[in-house]
């Protein structure tokens, strides 16, 4: 049984399908030719990351077709209920890369408060010769411990956020319109542990009380959920990092809430037009950046990679 996985798969994942006896293919297939692949190769299984669209056309003209798996979490890309409607499989790795998104939310906290971003571009220039003048630019940061974030979006991702917030000493509050409230087990090294429950909030609640905004919500179809009016309603100088979908933060209300000082920093990993940002957001030096990597590291990608696999084998295994 052939399985296309037409955006990569970790070796971790390969390995195990090999032993249980797929062949795994990992040539990248264009997507104007991915219908004759399919057909011409009788492909069972198509996995995609974020770049592989698998819509109703696509569905419908590959018959061979019994499961298409997302290696993330969102699946924007894929058609999922007209999927399921002609009895494909569909599925997906919520929690493979959540603790991988929560460390990025923190490494653009963390770089925000301390001039990582801008130090970083200017050290290599101008270091020797204004040294002085750099220490004094960036003398003024900030901590997180004993600062308020909110968490917009307490699922999964959310709640691994909120682990790592409260192991730093801070505040945590969140807003989430389907879960009311969230049993937090923050473990440590020698095997103890806190149990934190943490009761959701309305947003306009959380916007106006925290220090640390962090966005962890679905594609807003189109609309963005944090505009001028909800930056209006923040604190002043608040920080704020989207890590979720591209769009969900009105760039352009962004840009003039950093502009104006309403917001001292912010942090994105996605962007309204992936895979070309605006060049705005790309040269404002109170942006941290980072190319949609949330999910990007090699542990988060092993665990994609086993989760898909395990997922495969007991569908196709019992099926067959």
């Amino acid at each position: 049984m052939k399985i296309l996985a037409n955006d990569g798969l970790d070796q971790s994942g390969i390995d195990y399908l090999e032993k249980e006896g797929f062949q795994v293919i990992t040539e990248n297939v264009a997507a104007e030719n991915l219908v004759d692949y399919i057909n011409e190769n009788q492909i069972k299984t198509i996995l995609v990351r974020s770049a592989t669209e698998v819509r109703k056309d696509l569905i419908d003209a590959c018959p061979t077709l019994e499961i298409i798996g997302r290696g993330g979490v969102g699946m924007d890309n894929i058609d999922v209920e007209y999927a399921r409607s002609k009895g494909l499989h569909v599925i997906n790795t919520p929690s493979a890369s959540s603790a991988s998104v929560a460390e990025l939310v923190f490494a653009h906290f963390f770089s925000g408060a301390r001039f990582l971003s801008d130090s970083n571009r200017k050290m290599p220039i101008s270091g020797q010769s204004d040294f002085a003048k750099l220490k004094k630019s960036y003398s003024k940061g900030i901590e997180l411990r004993g600062k308020t974030i909110g968490i917009v979006g307490m699922g999964r991702i959310g709640q691994e956020v909120a682990k790592i917030a409260l192991g730093l000493g801070m505040r945590v509050i969140a807003a989430d319109n389907q879960i009311g409230k969230a049993s937090i087990k923050v473990k440590f090294y020698n095997n103890q542990y806190i149990n934190v429950e943490i009761e959701t909030e309305p947003l306009e609640d959380v916007l106006q009380h925290a220090d640390f905004i962090t966005l962890h919500v679905p594609s807003q179809n189109g609309q963005s959920l944090i505009s001028d009016k909800e930056f209006s309603m923040m604190k002043d100088g608040v920080a704020i990092v989207n890590c979720s979908r591209g769009g969900v933060i009105d760039e352009d209300a962004l840009i003039n809430a950093l502009n104006s000082g309403k917001v001292a920093f912010a942090g994105l990993d996605v962007f309204l037009n992936e895979p070309t940002p605006s060049e705005k957001i790309l040269s404002h030096g109170k942006i941290s950046l980072t190319p949609h990597t949330g999910a990007s590291t090699l542990e988060a990608q092993d665990r994609v990679g086993i989760s898909l696999a395990e997922q495969i084998c007991s569908i196709l295994k019992v099926k067959n």
